[in-house]
C-alpha cells in the first residue's frame, strides 16, 4: 500500500508529497517519511539534517534560502501547525524554467509535503499564527555555502497571498537579482 501521493509541479524535481492518512474515531495515523518510497518523488539520500521552526505571526515570510554546491541540499518540508505558502524557485542554470517560482499551500490539515530538490531557493509566508514546519535535509547547513534571495525581488514577481508582516533584518537586506546571474551549476 503506498503511503504517499506524488504530484508534479511545473518545475521539473519540484512535487508535492501527499501523506496518507489512514483514519479512525480515535485520529489518525500517517507515515511522515519512507526512504524507500520517497525515492521516487527525487529524496534519493539520506536525510542528513531535521529542522523545526516556529513562525508566531500571520505574513511573517522567511526566505528564500538556498545552498551553493557542492552543499547544495534536497529538503522535503512539512507544515505541522497551521498553514503557509510555500515557494520554491528554479536556480538551475540552464533549466528551462530557470527564475520561475511555484507555491503551494501547506498546512496540518491537508497533509502536504513539498520536495525542493537541490538548485532551487526556498521560502514561505505564514498564513496563520503560530505555525510550525519540519525540514528533513540531505545534505547539513554550511554557513560558508548559504545563498538567499529577495522575497520582494521584481525579477521574481512572487504573488505573496498577503502583505509582509515580519521579515528578519538579514533576509530583508538580500541583494535583488543581478542582470548576470546565470543560476547555479550542477
Amino acid at each position: 500500500m503506498a503511503r504517499f501521493g506524488i504530484d508534479a509541479t511545473p518545475l521539473a524535481g519540484l512535487v508535492c508529497v501527499q501523506l496518507q492518512k489512514l483514519e479512525d474515531a480515535r485520529g489518525f495515523f500517517s507515515r511522515f517519511f519512507c526512504a524507500e518510497e520517497l525515492a521516487a518523488a527525487g529524496f534519493a539520500e539520506p536525510v542528513a539534517q531535521i529542522n523545526h521552526t516556529l513562525t508566531r505571526r500571520r505574513g511573517s515570510v522567511r526566505g528564500l534560502h538556498f545552498q551553493h554546491p557542492p552543499h547544495a541540499e534536497d529538503k522535503l518540508v512539512s507544515c505541522l501547525h497551521g498553514e503557509i505558502f510555500d515557494v520554491a524557485i528554479d536556480l538551475r542554470q540552464g533549466s528551462p524554467t530557470f527564475l520561475r517560482w511555484h507555491g503551494e499551500v501547506l498546512s496540518a490539515a491537508n497533509a502536504r509535503s513539498l520536495f525542493i530538490p537541490k538548485g532551487f531557493a526556498h521560502g514561505f509566508q505564514a498564513l496563520s499564527d503560530d505555525t510550525e514546519l519540519l525540514y528533513l535535509h540531505s545534505a547539513p547547513y554550511v554557513a560558508a555555502a548559504e545563498g538567499a534571495l529577495n522575497a520582494r525581488d521584481p525579477a521574481l514577481s512572487i504573488a505573496w497571498p498577503l502583505a509582509f508582516a515580519d521579515v528578519s533584518e538579514r533576509d530583508a537586506s538580500h541583494p535583488f537579482l543581478s542582470p548576470d546571474f546565470t543560476g547555479l551549476a550542477a
